[in-house]
């Protein structure tokens, strides 16, 4: 009997093995493009911000690796300005939407029925309403530009991350350690920041990097849509509005990297986010 189970804890052994290993190679790949898009950024410096009127529509070749636009910018150039712009404007809102969950989530748990049911209204309240109808009327009201979009992304995208916390400290609450700290005369407040925050950093960092590729992707609608940054800053929902009018004359990469350039940026957040939660959660670390 002992002989039988031996080869199949070693196989169990074996497979956990792998997945933590492509878990973390998956991870590593995503922090890799992240920082290939930041020091790209920096090392290119102004180039594709001036103008090269000689080089206008020029089709992607070896000096231009991703064409050029209706004003002679070099695209390859102009799409990382624009990563690089999203990954500022994401690392702020997603920073800013953790800190209100954060806080909610131990107003909710640690302040008394009344403020629980005031968090969970304004839950409630918020993913009731269209997520993007919800930016646009922000963004608009508070007259466009790249402070509107960050207060716009930062009051739509905490719900969710909040009741995951406060379902998560709910549990904590009737914890035995909780419980006696809280026999021995220790004040809410004491046993949230002793006992609950701890407890809630792995949900939390797991949350702000998922927060991360919403945020960019909100980010480029609402510039898209024309209600978000500056028409003169490279975002790629800049990018990618100016090459709607020159797709159909066959400038194909106006669109095609910009937008590719997103696609593996939000991607390389998610695995980021997806690594972190099994690292992190035991019971996923061991699928």
């Amino acid at each position: 009997m002992n002989h039988a189970v031996a080869p199949q804890a070693m196989n169990s052994l074996v497979i956990r093995s792998n997945n933590r290993i492509s878990t973390l190679m998956l991870t590593a790949l995503g922090l890799g493009g992240i920082l290939l898009v930041a020091l790209g950024s920096v090392l290119i410096g102004d180039r594709g911000i001036t103008m090269d009127f000689s080089a206008r529509m020029l089709a992607p070749s070896w000096q231009h690796w991703f064409g050029t636009d209706q004003f002679g910018h070099d695209m390859l150039a102009r799409t990382l300005h624009g990563l690089s712009l999203s990954l500022n404007v994401g690392l702020i809102t997603a920073a800013l939407s953790t800190a209100i969950a954060v806080v909610l989530a131990m107003l909710a748990a640690t302040g008394g029925r009344w403020a629980d049911a005031v968090v969970s209204f304004l839950i409630d309240t918020t993913l009731g309403l269209p997520h993007l109808m919800l930016l646009i009327l922000i963004a608009f009201a508070l007259g466009g530009g790249t402070t509107a979009v960050i207060i716009a992304v930062t009051l739509t995208h905490w719900p969710r991350l909040t009741r995951i916390l406060r379902a998560e400290i709910l549990q904590v609450r009737s914890a035995e350690y909780v419980q006696a700290s809280r026999q021995f005369g220790k004040s809410w407040w004491y046993i949230g920041r002793h006992h609950l925050l701890p407890h809630l950093l792995p949900q939390t960092l797991v949350g702000f990097t998922l927060l991360f590729p919403h945020a960019i992707l909100h980010e480029a609608a609402l510039t898209f849509l024309g209600f978000g940054l500056e028409p003169g800053k490279p975002a790629i929902g800049t990018l990618l509005a100016d090459s709607m009018r020159y797709l159909m004359a066959g400038n194909w990469w106006l669109g095609l990297f910009p937008g590719l350039g997103l696609l593996l940026l939000v991607l390389s957040f998610d695995a980021i986010g997806n690594g972190t939660r099994k690292l992190t959660d035991p019971r996923l670390s061991e699928v």
